[in-house]
């Protein structure tokens, strides 16, 4: 019998049954109850939703494989993470909750215009087709040494695949909100264990430095990364965890204001240690299997404890791609179907074609995903690199919140439109590389736009008034 092969199997089943009971939690609600849980999620559900879309591909298998080059430091990623959450429980989801809007294009029209919409459409579903693509990189990495006798690299990013579809498909976002209670228990039950019986292992942490290459930054608190680049994620995560739909859209589905705040703050705690723990997992890799493809290291480090162990702490890093991907694929669904199809093509579509408009857009994406994923390199450069992008959103937001003075009409349009042609210079133009990363340029590029539009143009920000 295969150990490994049944958990994981009896994990999909889990997941599947799932996704079913949630259509009961759904049904009356139509295509707010699909896209949005019928705006019904208690504090405890937005925290593991969240820490769920946080907790993915990147955050374990991506810090591992960092940290099989450089070390401990590769677990700030997931601290900067954790600090995007709590900023945003602080002091914005509650307000975004109160705005009752589905997207954040949709709210860049109601204050700016319609340009506004459709180039923050584009740059979303960029922004949101990168995350997911890493996805399935890590999907792959994780049944490929699961079961190598079964899954190739290509098909283990073709099988998770097909297992993120299915429970998006067939639950919506009650779906996401339920499994991720699951998953976040078998992902925190899976890396805990892995650690425990890595160490143990190597001989603790004093076998396990014993055994390590030389040099000085395996536990480092910043030189292995190095300090610019850790401030760059700080920068980074608390910038996208503003503005990125997948994350935002999740405060728009709460209960109401209060449980929005509490849920993104307890999502905090949750998400902080991750990111470490998957480090430790990524260095003792470094110290028992030299040589081989960083993406492999935490599933090759796991795969050398015994059958039942193995199984539990892979299904566990898994679980934290299944998490991540459902949320990704329902908010890209959300952008398409309110922010381009019902608003340019079908303004009066029947809310069952919707339901059915949204899951064939769930399809769509996840090809168009999948064939990236293939072409992709280097798990957390690449995430860094495209959240880059989520910085002229978060300038507009928080403007809109907190000084909607300084608005004009153009405001989005041109912040949006500069931050992509800053970005794309940042990856064909290695000259305009004066900085440790894009993070550094793209904030003074943001507020130079979007204060240069309003000294330029005349036309103020329409002002809006719930219910109007």
């Amino acid at each position: 019998m295969n150990i490994a092969l049944f958990i994981v199997i009896a994990y999909i089943i889990v997941l599947y049954a799932i996704s079913w009971y949630s259509t009961k939690l759904s049904k009356d609600g139509g295509i707010t109850g699909y896209l949005l849980a019928g705006r019904g999620f208690p504090a405890g559900i937005v925290a593991v939703m969240v820490a769920g879309l946080a907790v993915g591909g990147a955050s374990t298998i991506g810090v591992a494989e960092n940290a099989y080059k450089v070390g401990i430091s590769a677990g700030w990623y997931n601290a900067a993470w954790a600090a995007g959450a709590l900023v945003v429980g602080l002091f914005v989801a509650g307000k975004y909750r109160e705005l009752e809007v589905s997207t954040i294009p949709e709210l860049f029209e109601r204050y700016f215009d319609t340009s506004g919409r459709v180039i923050a459409v584009v740059g979303q579903l960029v922004i949101q087709i990168v995350i997911t693509s890493l996805q399935y990189v890590a999907g792959g990495a994780i049944l490929a040494a699961l079961l190598p006798s079964i899954f190739t690299f290509t098909t283990g990013m073709l099988t998770s695949a097909v297992v993120f579809i299915g429970i998006t498909l067939i639950g919506g976002y009650w779906a996401a909100g339920l499994a991720n209670v699951v998953n976040v228990i078998v992902i925190y039950f899976g890396i805990i264990l892995g650690v425990i019986l890595s160490l143990k292992d190597v001989g603790g942490f004093s076998g396990l430095t014993l055994s390590l290459p030389a040099g000085d930054q395996w536990f480092a608190p910043f030189a292995g990364v190095g300090l610019a680049v850790v401030i760059a994620n700080f920068i980074v995560m608390i910038t996208q965890a503003h503005s990125t739909q997948a994350v935002v859209q999740i405060s728009f589905a709460a209960k109401d204001a209060k449980q929005a705040k509490k849920g993104y703050i307890l999502a905090a705690l949750i998400i902080f240690p991750i990111g470490f723990l998957s480090a430790i997992l990524g260095i003792v890799a470094a110290a028992k299997f030299p040589g081989i493809t960083p993406a492999l290291a935490l599933p090759q480090a796991i795969m050398s404890l015994n059958p039942w162990a193995a199984g539990l702490v892979l299904a566990g890093l898994w679980a934290a791609d299944v998490s991540t991907a459902v949320g990704l694929l329902l908010g890209s669904s959300t952008l398409v179907v309110e922010d381009i199809w019902k608003r340019f093509v079908q303004p009066d579509i029947p809310e069952k074609q919707q339901l059915l408009l949204s899951r064939v857009i769930v399809l769509v994406i996840s090809l168009i995903t999948y064939f990236l994923a293939i072409s992709v390199l280097g798990i957390i450069k690449t995430l860094l690199i495209g959240l880059t992008l989520t910085t002229s959103y978060t300038l507009l937001l928080l403007f809109v919140i907190f000084a909607p003075q300084f608005c004009k009409r153009g405001s989005a349009f041109w912040t949006i439109l500069t931050g992509i042609i800053f970005l794309a210079m940042w990856q064909f133009i290695p000259a305009i590389r004066v900085v440790a990363h894009p993070i550094y340029l793209a904030w003074p590029v943001a507020l130079a736009t979007f204060f240069a539009v309003y000294f330029i143009d005349p036309r103020p920000a329409k002002t809006y008034t719930k219910g109007a």
